[in-house]
């Protein structure tokens, strides 16, 4: 479990296709207190830690977590976003992530206001009726506030708000349009949802 709060920015080193991916990330963390074994989230993904260095550590992606995965997010050089699996105790600072990307989204705007940035995502339909203004989503592994919801003809959008400390210490301060993003909508949501169609069925 994670609460989509970035602690770092790793840097892909290399990728190694051996049956599944194999990544070298590297990243800022004492890498003495990282068990192999352990789950990291990149850039909204759970992944664990097959191998490690000083400051890097290896992880295997599936073709099915690639397939699930925003395009080209995997690639050598490409900055992630970074998050330790939370400990009993730890502040709960963001929301609940689980690690399990629900789809892609895809960036459509980005509009400066005032110090912050506003973000316009466009999401595939079987995601529309998670998404609820003043909700939790997670957004390449970075717990966000919905601020908006707009259903058009060729789609869903949702938009964010993102601060200046959020827009620099993540790799949020790199989107452009079109970019395709790791979307994770709120386990409640999740959850709220299967009930409603249960008991519709019953």
């Amino acid at each position: 479990m994670f609460t989509g709060i970035v602690s770092d920015i790793g840097t892909i080193r290399t990728a190694e296709q051996r049956g599944d991916l194999r990544l070298v990330v590297g990243c800022h963390y004492d890498m003495a207190t990282v068990a192999i074994g352990a789950s990291i989230a990149c850039s909204g993904v759970c992944l664990t830690v097959v191998d490690k260095g000083p400051d890097w550590f290896a992880v295997d992606l599936s073709a099915e977590t690639i397939s699930r995965s925003a395009q080209g997010v995997w690639s050598v050089g490409r900055r992630i976003n970074l998050e330790r699996a939370l400990k009993v105790g730890d502040e709960l600072g963001g929301h609940i992530v689980t690690g399990h990307v629900d789809g892609i989204g895809e960036v459509v705007a980005i509009v400066p206001e005032g110090d912050s940035h506003r973000v316009e995502v466009r999401v595939p339909a079987n995601l529309a009726p998670y998404i609820a203004p003043k909700g939790s989503i997670t957004v390449d592994g970075v717990s966000l506030t919905v601020n908006g919801v707009r259903d058009d003809p060729d789609g869903t959008c949702f938009g964010l708000n993102i601060i200046p400390h959020t827009w620099d210490v993540t790799t949020l301060g790199t989107l452009s349009a079109g970019q395709r993003v790791n979307l994770e909508i709120d386990v409640l949501a999740r959850y709220l949802h299967r009930m409603r169609e249960h008991v519709a069925n019953v």
